[in-house]
């Protein structure tokens, strides 16, 4: 199996359990690695024969910008059952890191894998 990957994938959304998380939007920034086959595309060089990392970006941060979870665990959940229902993909790991959750640290969020890497 092959890999498409996005890296650094910057969104604002709305995520917290506190109130004042609440009413303001708050950076999380998310690594994908998908399972993919690229055999095809690189015979036929056409965007049609692979996975299209834009497509999938371009999905996630309108998800992402239009969510209120109070859970980065549920978010993350949420973005794996996207890429692998609506991107067709047989496996997916997502890294989602919510930046400043904890002041002395650089990242905290969680590292998910669904599907099968088969």
């Amino acid at each position: 199996m092959d890999i498409v990957f996005i890296r650094n994938l910057r969104i604002e959304t709305v995520i917290g359990i506190y109130d004042w998380e609440r009413e303001i939007r708050q950076p999380v920034v998310l690594d994908l690695e998908m399972g993919a086959d690229i055999a095809r595309a690189a015979k036929s060089d056409h965007i049609d024969d692979t996975l299209d990392y834009k497509a999938v970006s371009k999905r996630l941060i309108q998800f992402v910008e239009e969510s209120e979870f109070q859970l980065v665990e549920t978010l993350a959940e949420r973005c794996a059952e996207i890429v692998l229902d609506e991107f067709e993909v047989p496996w997916v790991r997502l890294t989602m890191n919510k930046i400043g959750a904890v002041s002395a640290a650089r990242d905290v969020g969680v590292i998910i894998e669904r599907g099968s890497r088969d």
